[in-house]
């Protein structure tokens, strides 16, 4: 097995020189450092460790009760005391009021030492945000401490049987009774919904308080809980999965359970969005986790696997044949363009001056990210060969767990979708001029704006297409793959590494050309 180490220095430079945070009035560059090495020192000592015993444990439900592996409740105690779930909280409810930057270093340190810890805790600075933004002054004075503290873990209740991505089918029913309100129906796939590590638990649910006829209009956002709600909230089943095994995935019943509005009625998908853009870009970095942590296995077995002979006679090792290294270039270009592309995203939402071009790059990030982990994982299965296909080297479980993050938040179907309709018509194409001029300001590299051009046109057709949607995965293809030429034509740019500038150069050489 190959310890866990976070790629410390990657995120930093990829952060402050890549993607600008340095520019950025609040940003402290000596402060994310530390709180980065901090996090990261936790990570590889006490987190990692529990990854391989929760895969292996998995979950189990007793009595409607869902229990996590025995290794998980030391260490999110560790965890909440250290007060890594208050990152984000303001200070004045005992947080450490740190941006979304120091927050997305955190999370992809989080997700490559324990994917599945990380989806049952991760949800919680979505539903700060969340409340922050929607919540009345009771509901910030009672949720958000507790949910810095660690007492309270989240989630987000908006999938059901018969409602997956088409939300406006959602039929799970808000109901009002003076000042009150109660909540009844069904939510699958609902991470977290269930676990015995925090005191509580706090559902934001989105549920219909109009008519079935308003669709998406008649949704409103609550807030219950597991304290609050008792046995109105009931667990009836945790799915068996190909990978996430420690994280539960619980189908749950609200049976009039006691509920709050958040935000106005019948703004609730408005509300939810806070969180779902937040999940979306941390599911992008748990993409770039998975591929970093793949290259990561691999290299270190290619490093010392024996094999073969080199064109001397002398003993080769894996590493010293072209196809292997081909691959090891491809997971850490892939692993270290992805994480630029996200860090650029969230640089430009921290900065505020462009939000049509953050909505553009976020679907781009969380479908070539997410793919980006598939990829390095299968890679590194074929570079451990016999070995990667066993569970020894746990190559095969990063594959496993990076799988769900082309699924969930999202399927990458649908944001293919909605890049090429949406994307390119909302505020007569904002956002797709906004990628465009983004792509000009990173980088004036000939390869890179040949390719720019080559997506203008594409651009065109697609919005010009009577049936857009038919042309929507190749325009996805185009746009992220453009992108990731650009970003790693900036990093080949600011950096002084020999490494960059190999890695920049395969990139830039083996890009395949796409036109929609």
């Amino acid at each position: 097995m190959v310890p866990f180490k976070a790629p410390t220095e990657d995120i930093l430079f990829s952060l402050r020189d890549v993607a600008g945070a340095g520019d950025l009035s609040g940003w402290d560059d000596e402060l994310a450092r530390d709180v980065l090495t901090a996090f990261a020192a936790f990570a590889e000592g006490e987190i990692a460790p529990t990854d391989e015993i929760g895969d292996r444990e998995g979950c189990r439900m007793e009595n409607g009760r869902v229990f996590l592996p025995e290794s998980f409740s030391g260490v999110y105690q560790q965890l909440s005391e250290m007060g890594w779930q208050g990152l984000t909280a303001p200070e004045k409810f005992g947080g450490m009021e740190q941006g979304p930057l120091v927050a997305a270093t955190v999370s992809e340190v989080f997700t490559g030492a324990n994917h599945a810890l990380q989806m049952i805790c991760n949800l919680v600075p979505g539903a700060i945000s969340t409340l922050l933004r929607f919540g009345t002054d009771t509901q910030k004075d009672t949720w958000i401490p507790r949910l810095a503290s660690g007492a309270a873990l989240s989630t987000m209740c908006l999938t059901e049987p018969g409602a997956g991505s088409d939300l406006a089918k959602i039929r799970t029913r808000a109901r009002r009774d003076g000042d009150a309100w109660s909540i009844s129906g069904e939510k699958v796939f609902i991470s977290g919904a269930d676990q015995n590590i925090s005191d509580d638990i706090l559902h934001l649910v989105l549920a219909r308080t109009g008519s079935d006829e308003d669709g998406i209009k008649g949704l409103s956002l609550f807030l219950t809980s597991r304290s609050g709600a008792g046995s109105s909230i009931k667990i009836t089943r945790i799915e068996e999965k190909l990978g996430i095994h420690a994280s539960p995935t619980c189908h749950m019943i609200f049976d009039a359970a006691p509920a709050e509005l958040v935000g106005s009625e019948g703004e609730g998908l408005r509300a939810m969005f806070t969180l779902m853009n937040h999940a979306r870009l941390d599911v992008a970095l748990q993409g770039v986790a998975h591929a970093a942590r793949a290259h990561q296995i691999a290299s270190a077995y290619a490093e010392e696997r024996k094999q073969g002979r080199k064109a001397d006679g002398s003993s080769a090792n894996l590493v010293d044949h072209a196809d292997v290294r081909r691959m090891l270039n491809r997971q850490r270009s892939l692993a270290i363009g992805a994480r630029a592309m996200a860090h650029i995203t969230l640089v430009e939402m921290v900065r505020g001056k462009n939000p049509e071009l953050v909505d553009f790059l976020t679907p781009v990030c969380k479908v070539f990210c997410s793919e980006a982990g598939i990829e390095a994982a299968d890679l590194g299965i074929q570079v451990l060969g016999g070995y990667g296909y066993l569970n020894e080297y746990r190559v095969s479980q990063t594959w496993r767990d990076a799988r769900i993050t082309a699924i969930y938040e999202g399927a990458n179907g649908i944001h293919a979708l909605a890049t090429a309709t949406r994307g390119l018509k909302t505020k007569d194409g904002a956002g797709a001029d906004a990628f465009d001029a983004l792509i000009g300001k990173l980088t004036g590299h000939p390869q890179v704006l040949a390719k720019l051009e080559a997506w203008r046109c594409a651009r065109s057709r697609v919005a010009s297409s009577a049936v857009p949607t038919e042309l929507a995965h190749s325009f996805m293809k185009q746009t992220s793959d453009l992108f990731y030429c650009a970003a790693w034509a900036r990093i080949a740019e600011v950096s002084s590494s020999e490494e960059s500038s190999e890695l920049a150069e395969f990139v830039l050489s083996s890009a395949t050309e796409c036109t929609a």
